[in-house]
Order: C-alpha cells, then sequence, then structure tokens
C-alpha cells in the first residue's frame, strides 16, 4: 500500500518478502515469466507488474504474487468455476480462503510500540465482524492455528503483501517502521489494508489509482482477478473503502459501509 500525502502528492512503494523457496537464477527467471505470463493473461497491464531485485513479483504497487496464486487467478489449480467469467471490477479476486480455515493465526512478535497497537487494533477490525474465521494475534506459536501471517517491519511508510493461494491466507504482510509516524490511525489502516489483501480484496480504485494516489492508472481490466462483490460500488471515491490503492495523513483505519458489506458478503 502507498501514502498519498494530501496537498503534496507523494508515493511510496514497499516490497514485500519473497517466497521462502531458494531456487537458483535460470529457474527463478523461468518461475517468474510464467508468474508474468499468467498475470498479462488475467487482465494485469504490463506496467502495474514489477519485478524486484529480490525476484519477487508485484502488481498494484504492493501485492506480492507467487506462482501458485497466479495460477489460481487464471483459473488453474481447482479454480475452474471461474474460467468463464468475464467481470473484472472490484473488490476481490478469485483467489479466496478457504472455509475451513477457522482460525488465522497472526504473528506479531515484531512489532512494538504503535505498530503493535495498531495491529491490535486491525485484528480486532476483523474479530468484531463474527466472519468465518478469527484471527488471533501470537507471538511465534503456531498451535491451534488453521493458517498463520506474519508480521515484518522494515522500510519507510507503507505496507505489502499478497493474495491467498490453495485455500490459504498469503503469509507475510511487511508494515514500514515509519508508519507508525504518521499516527495510529493510519498504522492501523495499512495493517488493515495488508491483511485485506491477503484474504483476497483487490483496490477498490484498481481501475484508477489515481482516485486515491494522485497519481497512476488502471491495475487492469481483464477476463478474472478482479471479480465484483454484488452489493458494493462499482466506482470508487477517496477515502471510500479501506482497500483504496493508497492511504493519506486522515486515514482512519476504520471499514466503510461498503468494506463491510463485502466482507460480509465474502466471510
Amino acid at each position: 500500500m502507498m501514502l498519498k500525502k494530501v496537498c503534496v502528492v507523494s508515493a511510496m512503494v514497499l516490497f514485500a518478502c519473497g517466497e521462502s523457496e531458494v531456487i537458483d537464477g535460470a529457474e527463478l527467471e523461468t518461475v517468474n515469466q510464467e508468474i508474468v505470463d499468467n498475470l498479462l493473461a488475467a487482465g494485469y497491464p504490463e506496467s502495474e507488474i514489477e519485478v524486484g531485485d529480490d525476484g519477487v513479483v508485484i502488481v498494484g504497487g504492493d501485492a506480492v504474487v507467487t506462482l501458485q496464486a497466479s495460477r489460481e487467478m487464471i483459473g488453474l489449480d481447482g479454480h475452474e468455476e471461474h474460467a468463464g467469467e468475464i467481470q473484472f471490477r472490484q473488490y476481490r479476486t478469485t483467489n479466496l480462503v478457504d472455509p475451513g480455515i477457522a482460525v488465522i493465526c497472526i504473528d506479531g512478535s515484531s512489532f512494538s510500540g504503535t505498530l503493535s497497537t495498531a495491529l491490535d487494533k486491525a485484528i480486532a477490525n476483523y474479530t468484531s465482524l463474527n466472519l468465518s474465521f478469527d484471527m488471533v494475534r501470537t507471538n511465534g506459536s503456531d498451535a491451534g492455528c488453521d493458517a498463520e501471517i506474519t508480521m515484518t517491519a522494515k522500510g519507510a511508510a507503507g505496507g505489502s503483501s499478497g493474495f491467498p493461494e490453495g485455500g490459504l491466507p498469503y503469509s507475510t504482510v511487511n508494515v514500514g517502521k515509519s508508519t507508525g509516524n504518521y499516527g495510529l490511525a493510519v498504522a492501523t489502516h495499512v495493517i488493515t489494508h495488508e491483511l485485506g489483501h491477503c484474504i483476497g480484496f483487490r483496490h477498490s480504485d484498481y481501475y484508477n489509482r489515481a482516485i486515491s494516489c494522485g497519481t497512476g492508472g488502471n491495475e487492469g481490466d481483464g477476463g478474472v482477478g478482479a471479480i465484483h462483490i454484488p452489493g458494493t460500488p462499482t466506482t470508487a471515491v477517496l477515502d471510500g473503502s479501506v482497500m483504496n490503492s493508497c492511504f493519506n495523513q486522515g486515514s482512519t483505519g476504520q471499514w466503510t459501509a461498503s468494506d463491510l458489506t463485502a466482507l460480509n458478503a465474502l466471510y
């Protein structure tokens, strides 16, 4: 997620850690080429796809995409039911958390100070809604967890994460250490946003990032990969959703009405 400062347009993009599997350079290049090809097939414009120096493929500025996740986006790996869909608007990806996942543990052991408090509030944003899963904060232990998301803190303000794969939420969220300098509400907003990506939400203004970022274009409008959730808007406005592409210094960290509709429709 990127920060948009009100009046002075300034965006900072943070990149998450890559996949834990160690592979050689030639194999990594092959894997990344398939990921990029899958993203292009899913409707992402080339301008929204980046390959970082660490070999991680990122779309929309802050969402890490693994090989399996990219395959699922084009209807592979058990997602044939989406193969004929042509809607590509907002809010969710084809990849969602499996209904059998009841407890998602959030390892916040690396957080302290404002980021730690913000993580508690972000988790509460989800647990207060009586969703199909519960989020529980842990400190390195995964006992009783159906899935785990590890929080890391590095870099400047903002955050990055990824989309679900194999029915599990994305496993890593990075939040810039200086995000806490913008206050508790903004830090809560950033963490809530990145956890939203982990369970399958796209940017609500994916079709025009300038709405929340001040600059930027369309992340993609292909056949799959951003499925409209019934009952939610098909247009976006500044501060209209926690899932807007960019946050600002006035972000509250609270769900909007359309966010709640989307969450309750899916989970």
